[in-house]
């Protein structure tokens, strides 16, 4: 594991006692805050013992497995086996404390006949009725959502946050991107998206308003020169937030390769924590999910975030006239300690004049 993780939860075995395992075959996943990652088994041989149980916790150096490299004293266990071995104890236990609860109930009755029982309380009006117990699913928290619950809470008790909004014209940067498409992709080999066309209009913004990429360390402000930006993706397990490397450095084709690379490693499971680690400023896009409008909370330690959304077709009065155009809701989050409103404002400004008119970015103006 890496130096910043102390330990992980054994999700799960890839492989039980009596398989046969080659050098470097990953055997377990351990979950660590950020990544799942693979255990890869030192030699090869066939798994004797199974050491460690899933759902423990691990820490670098523990013994899981005892891997024979003879394959002598192993005793092969079935599949069909495995599964009531843990699945055995668990109704039991279930039984049991459904048998136990009457209990206590019963005896007393059968203690005290004599006493009158006491009428069922009638219920008010007001009294809630909630739903049976057996209704109820009690599932624990991956160690990567309790990390970005853990974050999040902590941002918003750390950050003097507040939400500044603007709205911009989609027609252009959809107009450039449907023009260009088919030939932009036979050139690059991928598809050209919209989310290029804000980082770079957020790297414009983040030149224009630099204390907008600087942050907080106790009583100083570290301006950055680089522009980092990290961008949030959503997965089956969590929220996950990869770095594209110096964005101001790159072009729309270099921008889209990279997120097309780190979203899929990101859904896959196969992203490393180098590639989630630092950033300056995020950009989240709650739009592809169809969110109209969101306040997003600040990724620590930055200091702004940017919020896109959804693309609406709305009435709009262009040269004196009502028409329909494609318009997008954009939100900025901001550590209020540390950014004016002015500053957030004239960031918002420069996203929506980049975006809708990307030539501006041909002419720097």
């Amino acid at each position: 594991m890496g130096e910043s993780i102390t330990d992980g939860t054994l999700a799960k075995f890839l492989k039980g006692p009596g398989d046969r395992v080659e050098l470097d075959e990953p055997i377990a996943q351990i979950e660590t805050d950020k990544v799942t990652i693979d255990v890869a088994s030192p030699e090869a041989g066939v798994i004797k013992e199974l050491v460690a149980k899933e759902g423990e916790t691990v820490e670098p150096g523990t013994k899981i497995a005892v891997i024979s490299k003879s394959g002598e004293g192993v005793a092969h266990v079935a599949p069909s086996e495995k599964i009531p071995e843990k699945a055995a104890p668990k109704p039991p236990s279930a039984e049991k404390a459904k048998e136990d609860k009457p209990q206590p109930k019963v005896e007393t009755v059968s203690e005290k006949p004599k006493a009158p029982s006491p009428p069922p309380p009638k219920r008010t009006a007001t009294e809630p009725q909630l739903p049976p117990k057996e209704r109820e699913r009690r599932v624990p928290m991956t160690r990567l959502r309790k990390r970005v619950a853990t974050r999040l809470k902590d941002s918003q008790n750390t950050f003097a946050m507040l939400t500044t909004f603007n709205e911009v014209d989609m027609t252009n940067l959809m107009k450039l991107r449907s023009e260009y498409k088919d030939a932009f992709l036979e050139k690059h080999g991928v598809k050209l998206g919209l989310m290029s066309g804000f980082v770079k209009a957020a790297v414009s913004g983040l030149q224009n308003q630099p204390i907008i990429n600087a942050v907080i360390d106790g009583d100083d402000i570290i301006y950055r020169d680089y522009i980092d930006i990290s961008i949030a993706v959503g997965t089956s397990k969590g929220l996950v937030v990869p770095v594209i490397r110096n964005a101001d450095k790159m072009n729309f084709a270099d921008i889209e390769k990279e997120i097309n690379t780190l979203a899929k490693k990101a859904n896959d499971g196969s992203i490393s924590i180098d590639e989630m680690a630092g950033g300056s400023f995020t950009i989240s896009n709650g739009g592809v999910y169809g969110s109209l409008l969101s306040t997003p909370i600040i990724n620590p330690p930055q200091s702004a975030i940017l919020g896109m959304h959804s693309i609406v077709q709305r009435p709009m009065v262009v040269g004196g006239n009502v028409v329909p155009r494609p318009m997008m809701y954009i939100a900025l989050t901001y550590d209020h300690r540390l950014i004016d409103g002015r500053e957030a404002v004239f960031f918002l400004r420069r996203i929506k004049d980049v975006v809708e008119e990307p030539r501006r970015l041909l002419l720097d103006i």
